[in-house]
């Protein structure tokens, strides 16, 4: 059935329609194909040909205008882009300068601070060694100073227990002649 319907449209075609000799008015091949010449020359008389080519020229420049506008437009951007890399890369060596400025800042800021702490530990270890030289001295002083009371009180005492009257008259005429002797 499938083969009988192929057949029969191949048979239904209008190159089968066409009937009687090729150049008469009556086959339709040859009527289509004057219409056909008089239709193309119809197009070439109203200059159609020339007002597409025209059409399609100028189309060409302005796609080319485009395409040209497209190149310049990339090369400006890559040029914006070289200058963006170029700035990323000054703004990351800055970073860079900054952050090992910062870090030899913090180091000298330790050694100074380590500096001012050995001295301030020096400056108190000095004051420190003051301070006992003279708790030293000043116990040595007291010590002395409680020595030569106890020297007097004992002195005192002792001269007291061997004086005698005559005695103490006799001491003091002397002490008296030795301040004049010493005096003079």
């Amino acid at each position: 059935m499938k083969k009988l319907s192929i057949l029969l449209t191949l048979f239904a075609s209008p190159a089968m329609a066409a009937t009687g000799p090729f150049f008469s008015l009556q086959n339709t091949n040859f009527v289509v194909l004057i219409a056909f010449l008089c239709f193309i020359g119809l197009l070439v008389y109203m200059k159609v040909p020339a007002k597409i080519l025209g059409m399609l020229d100028a189309r060409a420049a302005t796609i080319k205008a485009e395409l040209d506008e497209a190149r310049a437009l990339r090369e400006e951007a890559k040029s914006i882009l070289a200058t963006y890399e170029r700035r990323q890369k000054e703004v990351q060596e800055q970073a860079d300068r900054i952050v090992a400025q910062a870090k030899d800042e913090a180091m000298s800021a330790a050694a100074q601070a380590k500096e001012d702490l050995k001295a301030s530990i020096a400056r108190r270890l000095a004051s420190a060694t003051e301070q006992i030289a003279s708790a030293e001295a000043g116990a040595i002083r007291q010590v002395r100073e409680q020595a030569i009371s106890v020297a007097i009180t004992a002195a005192g005492e002792v001269l007291s227990k061997q004086m005698t009257a005559d005695a103490a008259s006799a001491s003091i005429d002397d002490a008296i002649a030795q301040v004049e002797a010493r005096l003079h």
